[in-house]
């Protein structure tokens, strides 16, 4: 039995003519029409009435329809879940809000892809919100989002924690701020500040620090914290990021950009990496969120040495 056996059948039965099935086909008529014997003859019933006036599907055949369709959309299941396999190996799709971009993604993303030089990872820095609805859309494959220690996660979403972090206040050598070893909210008042926009962790942290009261009076605000790193690398101001965030950082490693503690803070920032608990999960989606979380537990191992000797380990990576 042959998938294109039934697929005549179920022409046939859809325009009630050899004819017009074969022209459907791009068959001949005889050739459909031995195909249809060969089907009847397998199965030991006459499928289609045939008549002068056209052909029409049986009373067996009739009884049979039913489990023919079902074969047939299962094939064409099979057939659209292949394509999207396919062309998913081919490109992973990740939303993020950009906070762990260096100690993170940027090096699994360069593991990733000594083992799947074929495969394109998408990456599109956006909000919180925008990422979520993009992994339910199935825009995103995965979604890597920072949340406030104790906040709820969605329900529909696969949650993994991969970094956990401090705030911290990034800022220029040169400020006067970096004389401190650690900065206070009323400090923070002092220079301009570079905040995130609304719908970002760090915006609501930084209202919640400098309370309801007194601001924040932003100087300016920023999507994502690669672009507020650079405003302040350009002498526009400081930030408040979390510490992962900026260790590491090109711009640290250069000197360029320093950061410093708040005080009396127990505040504890979290990268997640996230995607929808229904749906079909692409394998290399999964090998790439298998990468994410191997490099976040060396950062984290690293982070780990760093804080019992007194001083931050930042990962040199050999590529």
């Amino acid at each position: 039995m042959r998938i294109e056996q039934l697929e005549c059948i179920a022409a046939v039965t859809r325009t009630g003519s050899l004819r017009r099935a074969a022209g459907e086909l791009h068959l001949s008529q005889p050739a459909l029409s031995e195909t249809v014997r060969n089907l009847e003859r397998e199965l030991g019933v006459d499928l289609l009435d045939r008549r002068r006036s056209g052909a029409r599907i049986s009373e067996q055949g009739r009884e049979l329809l039913p489990h023919i369709v079902d074969v047939l959309e299962s094939v064409d299941r099979l057939r659209r879940a292949a394509h999207d396999q396919h062309h998913s190996s081919r490109t992973v799709r990740v939303g993020t809000v950009n906070a762990a971009t260096v100690p993170l993604l940027m090096p699994a993303m360069r593991d990733f892809r000594s083992t799947h030089p074929a495969t394109q990872v998408e990456v599109i820095g956006t909000q919180q919100e925008d990422i979520h609805r993009g992994l339910r859309e199935g825009a995103f494959d995965l979604g890597l989002v920072n949340y406030l220690l104790g906040d709820d996660t969605p329900p529909d979403m696969e949650t993994t924690e991969l970094l956990r972090g401090r705030p911290v206040v990034c800022m220029r050598p040169d400020s006067p701020l970096a004389d401190r070893q650690v900065v206070t909210p009323e400090d923070l008042l002092t220079e301009p500040l570079i905040g995130m926009r609304p719908g970002y962790v760090m915006h609501r942290y930084t209202h919640r620090l400098l309370g309801e009261g007194r601001g924040p009076s932003f100087s300016y605000t920023t999507d994502g914290a690669e672009l507020g790193k650079l405003m302040v690398a350009e002498g526009l101001g400081v930030t408040v990021l979390p510490d992962f965030s900026v260790l590491g950082d090109p711009l640290e490693r250069a000197g360029v950009l320093v950061s410093r503690p708040l005080s009396d803070d127990t505040t504890r920032v979290l990268v997640v990496v996230q995607r929808p608990r229904s749906g079909s999960f692409p394998r290399a989606a999964r090998e790439l969120r298998s990468t994410l979380v191997v490099r976040a537990a060396q950062q984290a191992r690293l982070r780990a040495g760093g804080e019992e000797s007194g001083h931050p380990v930042v990962e040199r990576d050999s590529h």
